[in-house]
């Protein structure tokens, strides 16, 4: 009697495959990059509550060359983070209808582009009003 193997499907690369997959994967990779802004600004709050000395520090740091840098590559990737989120919008939520018509896919992803840029812009007037 003959054992049979069983059938071992390649897993290596799948994803390269298929352009939607490859989107969707460098997608989902830059939430490693949010992940890591959140993990500056956690250690900027440590420091802060550390004192003066270690607050101080930390915004030295952040001005240094190698910062800014990663500061830049991390802007890049959280702005196509928020182009690919805000595009995938009209797949996954219900339709939406105003006048007895659905409202197009171009449209929902633009008013999400919209409202995160005008929110944006209020933070970054809230932090010059009120830091300045």
């Amino acid at each position: 009697m003959s054992k049979r193997r069983p059938y071992v499907r390649p897993m290596e690369g799948w994803w390269k495959k298929n352009p939607y997959f490859v989107e969707y994967m460098i997608h989902e990779s830059t939430a490693l990059f949010v992940a890591g802004y959140a993990f500056v600004l956690l250690v900027g709050l440590v420091r802060l509550g550390q004192g003066e000395a270690a607050w101080n520090g930390w915004l030295e740091a952040l001005s240094s060359p190698f910062s800014l840098i990663i500061h830049l590559l991390f802007l890049v990737a959280i702005l196509y983070h928020t182009y690919t989120w805000f595009k995938i919008m009209p797949i996954t939520m219900p339709p939406i209808i105003v006048g007895g018509k659905k409202v197009g896919p171009g449209v929902i992803t633009g008013s999400g582009l919209l409202a995160a840029l005008g929110a944006s812009l209020v933070m970054f007037a809230l932090v010059f009003w009120l830091g300045g």
